[in-house]
């Protein structure tokens, strides 16, 4: 599995989508965006790639 890096800048459009996230997950984030000057969105966004792009076939549907 890769290291999980947060890149500085994302050129790709993005969608608005309202999602539920557990307080607790929001507090980490919210931490690692001011240690790292960096949108919750943007971190959240990186989150989600970085599992996808590391998904075990053995999780996916074909």
């Amino acid at each position: 599995m890769n290291d999980f890096k947060l890149p500085k800048d994302s050129d790709e459009k993005s969608v608005l989508k309202t999602i539920r996230l557990k307080n607790s997950t929001l507090k980490r984030i919210e931490l690692l965006s001011k240690t790292n000057n960096l949108s919750v969105n943007r971190i959240i966004n990186e989150c989600l790639e970085y599992a996808l792009n590391n998904l075990s076939n053995d999780n996916t549907d074909k």
